[in-house]
Formats: structure tokens, sequence, C-alpha cells
């Protein structure tokens, strides 16, 4: 669940396409960060970093930072499959590796054409309309997938009525 800023109309796409972006909330990124340099205690950890696993529980007036995902150096699906991997404090760490990589601006890019932080609000919106495109996308394979399913069967039904004639024929 990586959300990928939306490019402006009338701007070259190639500007993101190397970028890994996802949306933090910079209440969260600030806390984990507090409790990072206060002995990383993951008890302590885990309540703030449950506002970065759950976009339901960021207010939507509060605000998102972009954090580049590559600065974690090892690509993953979503932050849950990080959790698993490098648990509650290593994802913290990552994350603010991330966010870190992202100020760094590695690819130079010129400040006006970076992701910007954005209310959790426009970020949730955000995330929505993607998840409506993949749906649409899985839904028109469903369509398919049941079109063939329809014409198979219709198939069968014209087997089946083709059987029973032949069978009593052989009587």
């Amino acid at each position: 669940m990586v959300a990928i800023e939306p490019v402006p109309d009338g701007e070259e796409e190639d500007i993101t396409i190397g970028q890994d972006l996802f949306y933090v909330s910079e209440k969260a990124l600030a806390g984990i960060k507090e409790k990072l340099s206060n002995g990383k205690k993951e008890e302590d950890i885990k309540p703030i970093l449950a506002k970065v696993l759950d976009p339901e529980l960021v207010p939507d007036e509060e605000m998102m930072v972009p954090v580049d995902m590559r600065g974690v150096g090892k690509e993953f699906d979503s932050i849950e499959d990080m959790v698993a991997e490098l648990g509650v404090v290593g994802t913290a760490e990552a994350i603010v590796k991330a966010r870190e990589y992202f100020e760094a601006n590695k690819d130079e890019e010129p400040e006006d054409e970076r992701p910007k932080p954005m209310t959790a609000s426009e970020w949730k919106r955000t995330l929505e309309e993607d998840e409506e495109g993949e749906e649409s996308l899985d839904l028109e394979g469903e369509d398919e997938e049941e079109l063939m399913g329809e014409e198979e069967e219709e198939e069968d039904d014209d087997e089946e009525a083709e059987e029973p004639p032949a069978k009593k024929a052989k009587n």
C-alpha cells in the first residue's frame, strides 16, 4: 500500500517514476524520532507506528509528509511486510531513513516539482482513488472470467442437450 502522489496535468510523469513514495503523519514521524532517541522501546513506538499502518487513525486535518521508501535499502510490498521482517523498532528506523532520503533529494529534482505535504484527508482521498482504479481493473478481469464461465456453461448445456437423444438412440 504505497501511495504515490498524482502528477499534475501537463507535467512529465518521468519525474516520479524512480521514487517509491509513501505519506506518513508528520506528528507520527516526529513521535517516532523522539522515541527512537529515547531508548528504542517497542512498547513506546508501537502506538505511534499504528498511525502509519492505518490511515484511518490519522485525523483529517493532520499533515502528511512524503517519504521515499528507496531510503529503506530494501523493497517491501507494504508497511505490514516491513513490520513482519524488521519488527516495530526496525520499521520505525526505516521510516525515518525514508524521510531523510526524500529530504536529501538524491535525484536533484527542482523544488517546485517535488511531492508536497498534504492533509490526511487529501491523502485518504488519493488512496481511495488508487483503490478504485485497482478495483476497476480487477472487475474488468472478473467480467472476462464471468463471460468465459458463462460461455463454458452454455457449451456444457449444449453438450448435455445433445447427449440424451444419443442415449435414447442406443436403447
